[in-house]
């Protein structure tokens, strides 16, 4: 990595920490009655199931990741801009924001987080293809049909359990305690998330079908996203 990539990625990432750390509570304070005369034990709320502040770290060197990201996308836009890129970073960073800054709900997070499971197979789509590696190449294959497994495992299969998580919350004295703006955060970049996701999943089985029943056949290589090529046209996660 470029020392001009590496300044934006450690920018990005003091710049998340201080913009979140100095307005996020003062926001809070401003839109949430009662939000500052909590006692610090209940700014770290409910469900941690472990250390949130490992949480937080995690958290935190994912948003890193997806402020590098963005800067990179709009530097570049000509040739990388994707436009669902940019609403599945904003997002996260919209819900990844209470996280870092009040510490809540870091169970919910982590279990989030838990897609980037399929970025390896991303990734090494992306060596294939800077390395030129065909297309219809053995390895390029299976690590497209990997990717296209630990896709659905990690992002779709998932989706039932945790929702059935959320909806268990609604009407609690600990939800309540979150505020309307936690919640909204919450709720609408989980629900924005699964979309993409699920939009996601249907370009890349319906590629990785006809990659493997040989229909399509030079046609094959040049649609996207397929089993055998990144659902995207660069080095992205999601």
């Amino acid at each position: 990595m470029e020392t001009r990539e590496l300044t934006v990625v450690a920018g990005s990432f003091v710049g998340f920490q201080l913009l979140f750390s100095v307005a996020s509570p003062r926001l809070s304070s401003a839109i949430t009655p009662g939000y500052g005369r909590l006692p610090p034990n209940k700014l770290i709320e409910w469900n941690s199931r472990g250390d949130p502040n490992l949480v937080k770290l995690n958290v935190a060197i994912t948003c890193g990741y997806l402020l590098y990201d963005l800067v990179l996308l709009a530097c570049n836009w000509s040739t990388m801009g994707d436009s669902f890129f940019v609403c599945h970073h904003l997002a996260a960073l919209y819900a990844y924001g209470y996280v870092l800054t009040r510490g809540v709900l870091p169970y919910f997070a982590n279990f989030r987080l838990i897609s980037e499971l399929s970025t390896p197979f991303v990734n090494q789509r992306w060596f294939f293809e800077a390395l030129k590696y065909p297309r219809s190449h053995q390895m390029v294959v299976l690590n497209g049909v990997a990717m296209a497994v630990v896709f659905f495992v990690v992002r779709i299969a998932v989706m039932p359990s945790y929702w059935v998580s959320v909806f268990a919350t609604f009407g609690t004295p600990e939800f309540e305690r979150l505020g309307l703006g936690a919640q909204v955060a919450w709720i609408t970049s989980c629900i924005a998330l699964d979309i993409l996701n699920t939009i996601w999943m249907y370009k890349i089985a319906r590629g990785c079908y006809k990659v493997l029943t040989g229909r399509g056949g030079r046609k094959v290589e040049a649609e996207k996203p397929s089993c055998a090529e990144e659902k995207h046209a660069n080095n992205h996660t999601d």
